[in-house]
């Protein structure tokens, strides 16, 4: 066989290299997934005593670990400030959740994830999953935010097999009713996937999965209990059977992923919006639950992977970012100018490098009850506000030193009540952002009737 001339190698050398570092620096594609409920012990990543979940700890070991990845310690408001990388305090989502009665939701004229996407060419940019961001009108939908596509429900804790929601079916495709037979999970993955293997390879898409999975109504299918039949309690053998089952969706977006010629250029993120619940999962190490601000209802499994830009590897980053980082994080991976107006910051430079983030506060804040709670994070120290910390003074402290009670056993704010008060008065200010918006979680719920089949008109 003769051999091609030299001249001609090289320059097919130099045109591959120019074919890869074309496709290396383009756009990458999205995927960003969320779990709901899921402890920050129930992955094997993170050391789960019972939940197994194969697919994750393999996304983990080929991604970046990470360990101080911050939530809401509920879901509509991480969900909220994830598509507009601002504190949702300034839109009147963070006091709550958006249960079926609320007549709040995203305002028109907060900025998306997505809409901002729409700009650097992604013409698909699909949800398939929970909403959890309003109903009440057609302007709250997630196609009014965005989004191209959309598979799944407007309410959080539908029934996975019924797909229903106070009695009437909330399953929609756009914007239509969708009656299809399966559990929910497995359902929305398989949209998940249809979308990704749909998605011309020329173009980047961005596709959100946020799951209903592991939240209550605590059911599983029979095949995905069956291993589990050791654990005694039922609620915690069905949570341990529902992470598998989300375990599993996952696995088959990873594969669709992985299957396309662009897969090292997808940008694959995953987290909980919140901390899990005690009575079916655990967040071991940390103190604390969701619904809480120890630890425990804030701080959530998280993980990333984009090897085109060479975040592989099993790498662990203990950098202190979280739920509004997120859009930032992704605008610049996609070449998007980041807005003004946004909290968030983009984690992507320390990420690749390894190095400390600015200090900066990060706050939490609940009160969907009748009691009020608050808390900032500031280097290693935490306060805690029991109380409304917005319009009272009638309030209990708690402060900790995470760098060395990473369980919050040890309430220092007596031997330390100047650092605490400077804490507390940053607390004050950053309630004064806040707005009206969504209300107590009861507020609204006698006598409600739920439209037919969740149509909104």
């Amino acid at each position: 066989m003769l051999k091609p001339p030299l001249s001609i190698l090289l320059l097919l050398l130099q045109s591959s290299c120019s074919l890869f570092a074309a496709q290396s620096s383009s756009p990458p594609n999205i995927v960003l997934i969320l779990a709901d409920d899921l402890g920050y012990a129930d992955t094997g990543f993170n050391n789960s005593l019972t939940a197994k979940t194969p697919h994750l700890d393999r996304f983990v070991k080929s991604g970046v670990n990470l360990t101080d990845f911050r939530a809401c310690p509920m879901c509509s408001p991480t969900r909220a400030g994830t598509l507009t990388g601002r504190w949702p305090l300034r839109f009147g989502m963070m006091r709550a959740v958006i249960p079926p009665w609320s007549k709040y939701g995203l305002p028109e004229k907060e900025n998306t994830l997505p809409e901002f996407l729409a700009q650097a060419g992604y013409d698909r940019r699909g949800i398939i999953g929970k909403w959890h961001l309003g109903h009440s009108k057609k302007s709250y939908l997630p196609t009014a935010h965005g989004f191209t596509h959309f598979v799944g429900h407007y309410n959080g804790a539908i029934d996975y097999f019924t797909h229903e929601r106070e009695e009437q079916l909330d399953w929609h495709q756009n914007e239509k009713p969708l009656r299809e037979k399966g559990y929910a999970t497995d359902l929305l993955a398989n949209h998940a996937v249809h979308f990704i293997n749909e998605s011309p390879s020329e173009k980047p898409y961005f596709l959100y999965l946020p799951f209903n999975a592991p939240h209550s109504p605590f059911q599983a299918t029979k095949s995905d209990l069956a291993p589990y039949s050791s654990i005694k309690d039922k609620k915690r053998r069905t949570y341990a059977a529902m992470v598998t089952s989300m375990d599993r969706a996952i696995g088959k977006v990873l594969n669709a992923v992985e299957s396309r010629p662009d897969a090292d250029n997808t940008l694959i993120i995953f987290y909980s919006d919140n901390g899990g619940i005690p009575s079916a999962g655990s967040n071991a190490p940390y103190r604390g639950a969701k619904l809480n601000l120890y630890e425990g209802g804030t701080r959530v499994a998280a993980a990333l992977r984009w090897p085109a830009q060479k975040l592989t590897g099993g790498k662990t980053f203990a950098g202190r970012i979280g739920y509004i980082d997120i859009l930032p994080t992704i605008l610049k991976a996609a070449e998007v100018s980041l807005p003004e107006n946004i909290d968030g910051l983009n984690f992507l430079p320390a990420l690749k490098k390894n190095t400390p983030l600015p200090e900066r506060p990060w706050f939490s804040y609940m009160h969907q009850s009748k009691n009020a709670s608050s808390s900032l994070h500031l280097g290693p120290w935490k306060l805690i506000v029991s109380g409304d910390a917005f319009n009272s003074n009638t309030l209990t402290l708690e402060l900790y030193n995470l760098e060395n009670d990473l369980r919050e056993t040890t309430n220092l704010a007596v031997k330390h009540p100047a650092r605490a008060a400077r804490m507390l008065a940053q607390i004050k200010k950053f309630g004064t952002l806040q707005v009206p918006g969504a209300t107590l979680y009861k507020e609204g719920r006698k006598d409600f009737t739920a439209p037919k089949d969740w149509l909104i008109k």
